[in-house]
């Protein structure tokens, strides 16, 4: 009678979880690979834009992370299908010399260019900042432009544009974790940054950016203590408020976050602690989506992959003009994902 009760409350418990996890999912409206046959070895460090003829989505990718063959791959969303990867830039500094290509990053100027930010270097330390323009939504892409000395542009996720200003969160990991942000008046052309703003034992990068209606704005970024950690500016980001850490772990992986239109604020992030090195594959899992009315404190309301092999890492989000929510991110390095959610149903 005990084991009959037992396995019936087994039952029961099972049956529970399915059906939340059944209601948990209901947001999604598409899940698939960029490509199904990808055949290019490594790839990782998705980003995403909307351009006036749809998605686009850029990665790197090469025979692994630093190789000197790694590149910039290009697809865009037509007719609901993602056209072949193409590669658009590769790490040529000049003639002779070739080094490895990093961590895209798209923007979509309004009513303007699509300007393809990325790093080139033997390694995160030799960083050179560069970008590269499309002027037909990235059918194709002008020659690359090398930032000025001491620039990286955003090092990750998008920058946002604050009266008529392009403000870029960047980061640097030579001598410590530190970040900082880059600011240019002219979409790339000339450029200013910020100090450090965490010259005091927080090891944080790749910040990702927020707006509040009160006008301030907000941070949040990935870490080495275990928890994301925020700062806030009063002044469109010249100054930034101590670093503090939220109640929402990082286990020492990329994240990004958006503002929705609803006025939510929405995180894609790995929702878990790193008590070892975060660079073992099984630390970067499970993959999930929060959301939040302040900045704060935030929820952890969807779980987008969860699974015990390898990594699903380094999301880079964003919200269209029909206001629904689109993710990329790497899964285990051997694809790029593309998920579509409802947020009126998150």
């Amino acid at each position: 009678m005990k084991k009959a009760y037992l396995t019936l409350l087994f039952l029961l418990f099972h049956l529970i979880s399915i059906t939340a996890q059944n209601a948990e999912k209901k947001c999604i409206l598409k899940e698939e690979f960029i490509d199904n046959n990808l055949s290019i070895p490594s790839v990782h460090s998705p980003t995403i834009a909307e351009t006036p003829k749809g998605l686009i989505v850029a990665f790197f990718g090469g025979e692994y992370e630093g190789h000197s063959d790694v590149g910039i791959f290009v697809s865009r969303l037509e007719d609901n299908k993602w056209t072949k990867p193409t590669l658009v830039v590769d790490g040529h500094i000049d003639e002779n010399q070739k080094k490895a290509c990093y961590n895209p990053v798209l923007y979509q100027v309004p009513d303007g260019e699509l300007i393809l930010f990325y790093k080139i270097g033997e390694n995160v330390q030799d960083w050179t900042g560069y970008l590269v323009r499309s002027y037909d939504n990235g059918l194709t892409w002008v020659y690359p432009e090398k930032l000025p000395n001491g620039i990286l542009g955003p090092v990750k996720n998008k920058p946002i544009l604050v009266n008529n200003e392009l403000i870029c969160g960047s980061s640097t990991e030579k001598d410590g974790w530190r970040i900082h942000f880059e600011r240019t008046p002219d979409l790339g052309e000339t450029w200013s940054k910020t100090a450090n703003i965490n010259d005091n034992g927080w090891d944080i990068i790749q910040p990702a950016l927020l707006k509040h209606k009160d006008g301030r704005l907000q941070m949040v970024s990935r870490s080495r203590n275990e928890a994301i950690v925020t700062s806030f500016s009063n002044d469109n980001g010249l100054t930034w408020s101590e670093p503090e850490s939220l109640n929402v772990p990082n286990n020492n992986s990329g994240i990004d976050a958006i503002n929705l239109n609803d006025g939510r604020f929405l995180m894609v992030y790995n929702h878990v602690k790193a008590k070892e090195s975060a660079y073992i594959d099984r630390k970067r899992t499970p993959l999930n989506v929060a959301i939040s009315n302040d900045g704060i404190n935030w929820n952890m309301n969807l779980t987008l992959v969860d699974l015990l092999m390898k990594e699903y890492s380094y999301p880079s989000v964003i919200q269209s003009t029909d206001s629904m929510v689109h993710i990329v991110y790497t899964w285990r390095r051997e694809n790029i994902r593309y998920v579509k959610l409802d947020p009126s149903k998150i």
